[in-house]
């Protein structure tokens, strides 16, 4: 094993013993992936909230949260690498670790950006094939997307303050690619008033599983606000996790066709 370089998303170089046998994931979506590829056990350090595969994960170091690392448990794992996202995780943990590890961070808000990010672990994980292999199932399984010419959407992530996904976010280009007019149209994750609800009148509002577990007695919040859009909770993985869940979205998008 010789030491590689490899540029992440941020455009930062990292370079590490290569291939990595000790690779510590701080989201939950990319830990998927790992498995995915084949680097279960290669990783020995994961999040609590990193509960994908069932069954799997259980048996992994959980290093704290995505934005609260518990960095005397990283030491002791001793990582060669450790993975991490922008959006994810805190700027002040994620500079802290690169002192010591070598930290490899994704930054996604487009389908192309996922795509590019699991190309990249493939290349520093020496599970390129593997990479282009799932890349292609995803652009394969999102053509089979139901299109909704142009329903108007409203995504929540938040309450008290209501706060919704805006443009620049995953999560807008799955509603675009899938063929829904976002209301949103403030960057990232406005903050909205009812008031300002009320004006985008969606035809459609979506109640995202996560982070904010919304319920049934929300719906009928919103419906107060807009009695007349349909609105219905729905799994936030599919509209969030970019990686291996991709393959699944689809499918889960064209069941929500309302």
């Amino acid at each position: 094993m010789a030491n590689q370089s490899f540029v992440d998303q941020l455009g930062r170089t990292v370079e590490f013993t290569f291939p990595p046998k000790r690779i510590i994931s701080l989201v939950p979506s990319q830990t998927e992936l790992l498995f995915y590829m084949g680097l279960g056990n290669s990783l020995v350090g994961i999040t609590k909230f990193c509960t994908h595969p069932v069954g799997e994960v259980q048996r992994i170091t959980k290093v704290g949260g995505t934005k609260t690392v518990r960095f005397d448990l990283i030491d002791q794992l001793q990582p060669d690498l450790i993975i991490g996202n922008k959006e994810e995780n805190e700027r002040e943990a994620i500079a802290r670790l690169a002192e010591k590890y070598p930290v490899w961070m994704s930054d996604i808000n487009s389908f192309d950006d996922a795509l590019s990010m699991m190309q990249a672990i493939g290349e520093l994980t020496n599970r390129q094939h593997a990479a282009v292999i799932l890349m292609n199932e995803i652009r394969n399984v999102f053509a089979t997307l139901q299109q909704r010419s142009g329903q108007s959407a409203l995504y929540l992530i938040w309450k008290s303050p209501w706060m919704a996904a805006g443009k620049n976010t995953f999560i807008d280009a799955l509603l675009t690619k899938a063929g829904w007019l976002n209301t949103t149209i403030q960057e990232r994750y406005p903050a909205l008033t009812d008031a300002q609800i009320q004006a985008m009148n969606p035809e459609v509002v979506f109640l995202s599983s996560e982070p904010f577990p919304f319920a049934e007695k929300h719906i009928a919040e919103l419906k107060l606000l807009l009695p007349n859009a349909k609105v219905m909770l729905v799994d936030g993985e599919m509209f969030s996790w970019y990686g291996n869940r991709m393959l699944l979205a689809p499918a889960y998008f064209n069941s929500l066709l309302v």
